[in-house]
């Protein structure tokens, strides 16, 4: 006759075996559930905006000359160059510099036939002033040697920027609040928490130029003679968006 031989497992093992049946069927329900509290969410965007003064003008100038030989060029372009920087610095102009130099030699062409004639040559500069002296210092570059502006742009200062950027955020992150906050009551459903916050940014559109009637090329400091040009600034907008999850 067989004998029944003892089982593997015994009563001992039994909650053992529960115990780790119920760490089973709980690390399985846990993602599912905290997928579930994550879909319950609502995502709004909200959107501010800070308008602030222009205090600084950005403006951009230079000189520009032409001559049979590129030597001749160079040498009328850095002499002129040189006076309106030394007058730009004496002025005590923000963030002075060369945006651009350029020597090209200029053709005539006649039946076809290409003829070296002389030279053209540029140094352009931009600096930031302030609004209010804007007017007389490009009057004075012009006088200096400048031949051409090329535009004037305004500005607010790097800090009114930055202040402005904080309180656009802050308005964007009420904004976002107040839609869900009238989704929430619209649909009779209890907000809970934020579970997600997203800055999309806070931007600084580029300023418009103006449209400056004496840009191009000037034929001499003559053109300033009379009062300074009056150039008036005005405002600049700044933009944030936020972006929040909120459960419920």
């Amino acid at each position: 006759m067989s004998s029944l031989k003892p089982s593997k497992f015994s009563l001992r093992q039994l909650p053992a075996i529960a115990l780790m049946t119920g760490f089973l069927s709980l690390s399985l329900i846990q993602p599912v559930l905290s997928q579930e509290r994550m879909l319950r969410a609502l995502t709004v965007t909200g959107r501010g905006k800070e308008t602030i003064e222009t205090t600084l003008a950005v403006v951009r100038l230079g000189v520009e000359a032409q001559g049979k030989t590129a030597k001749e060029v160079q040498a009328e372009v850095s002499r002129r160059s040189n006076a309106v920087v030394s007058l730009l610095k004496a002025r005590g102009v923000q963030k002075l510099e060369t945006t651009g130099v350029n020597l090209n030699p200029n053709y005539r062409y006649d039946n076809g036939k290409q003829t070296l004639i002389g030279y053209s040559g540029s140094n352009i500069v931009s600096f930031r002033t302030s609004i209010a002296e804007a007017g007389r210092i490009i009057d004075d570059s012009v006088k200096a040697g400048a031949s051409r502006i090329d535009g004037v742009n305004f500005i607010a200062s790097d800090e009114a920027i930055s202040a402005a950027q904080k309180l656009a955020l802050r308005k964007a992150t009420q904004d976002a609040q107040a839609q869900a906050d009238a989704v929430f009551d619209a649909l009779n459903i209890t907000r809970k928490e934020v579970v997600s916050v997203q800055v999309n940014g806070a931007f600084v559109p580029p300023p418009q130029p103006v449209n400056f009637q004496r840009s191009t090329k000037l034929e001499g400091a003559a053109v300033f003679d009379a009062a300074p040009l009056p150039i008036q600034g005005g405002d600049q907008d700044v933009e944030a968006s936020v972006t929040l999850q909120i459960s419920y």
